[in-house]
């Protein structure tokens, strides 16, 4: 049974860091491409960025481009979202998923979804 279990979420002031972190069981962790989605209050789940089983090819939604990184360790089945500069708008309960191709940012094309995290960035 796939389980993905996301972590990492907080508070934080505009500007600020976080790190999240997704760690996955009951799969082949090592052969699985991975994304990461966030859903806002009142709005649809949303493509924020994925990567391939190897690490070596990622894509981003481009309200996040050049302020989060994804990234993964295969050794120790986690995948993890790194977000810089955040903003008042990245506010949004997060989650990873299992997806079937690296280039995909629908959710249609993802599952095993985890329980989210949220992330709240005050202004």
């Amino acid at each position: 049974q796939v389980q993905l279990v996301e972590s990492g979420g907080g508070l934080v002031q505009s500007g600020g860091s976080l790190r999240l972190s997704c760690a996955a069981s009951g799969l082949t962790f090592s052969r699985a491409a991975m994304g990461w989605f966030r859903q806002a209050p009142g709005k649809e789940r949303e493509f924020v960025a994925s990567i391939s089983w190897s690490g070596g090819r990622s894509n981003y939604a481009d309200s996040v481009k050049g302020r989060f990184t994804i990234f993964r360790d295969n050794g120790k089945n986690t995948v993890y979202l790194q977000m810089s500069s955040l903003k008042p708008e990245d506010t949004a309960v997060y989650y990873c998923a299992v997806g079937r191709f690296t280039s995909s940012t629908s959710s249609d094309d993802y599952g095993n979804w985890g329980q989210g995290t949220q992330v709240t960035v005050s202004s």
